[in-house]
């Protein structure tokens, strides 16, 4: 399958290029970023929490960016420099560098990020501005006026 060039789009559109560079994504295989994994879970009506199972990164190895609705993790593994020359007869705990993206939804913000036990968990809020919030809009009820008669004289 022949990938699709969004280019001319760029050029003739002004400020669709998220919407391109998402239709971008939709083209590569889902499959094809497996590592870390990671949990997407909900808190509370507005909370939401990111667990990553990141064994064997320090936190200074660990590095968070949230811009424009797009939080990045990235790991990378410090080699190290102890003098033992051990050698693996298996290697299973994977310390190869890591970048994750995630698309945040508007008016969400990262709140915080914890590494404990090999998980590292990343605490997301949603704030609505009251300007968005919908509000309730009270009817009232309209008052019954009597009519004036005008330049009419009752009949005798």
């Amino acid at each position: 399958m022949r990938p699709v060039d969004f280019s001319p789009f760029y050029r003739s559109t002004v400020g669709f290029d998220r919407l391109f560079s998402m239709l971008d994504q939709l083209a590569t295989p889902e499959g094809a970023q497996t590592y870390p994994p990671y949990n997407i879970e909900r808190t509370g009506e507005d909370a939401y929490r990111i667990s990553m199972a990141v064994a064997g990164f320090s936190d200074k190895e660990i590095s968070l960016e949230a811009h424009r609705n797009v939080l990045t993790i990235k790991g990378e593994k410090n080699e190290e420099e102890n003098g033992d020359s051990a050698e693996f007869l298996y290697r299973g705990i994977a310390s190869r560098a890591f970048e994750r993206r995630f698309q945040l939804a508007d008016h969400v913000e990262v709140k915080g990020a914890e590494l404990k036990n090999g998980l590292l968990h990343i605490d997301l809020k949603r704030n609505i501005p009251e300007e968005l919030k919908p509000r309730k809009i009270a009817i009232s009820a309209a008052k019954d006026k009597e009519g004036k008669q005008i330049e009419a004289k009752a009949a005798a």
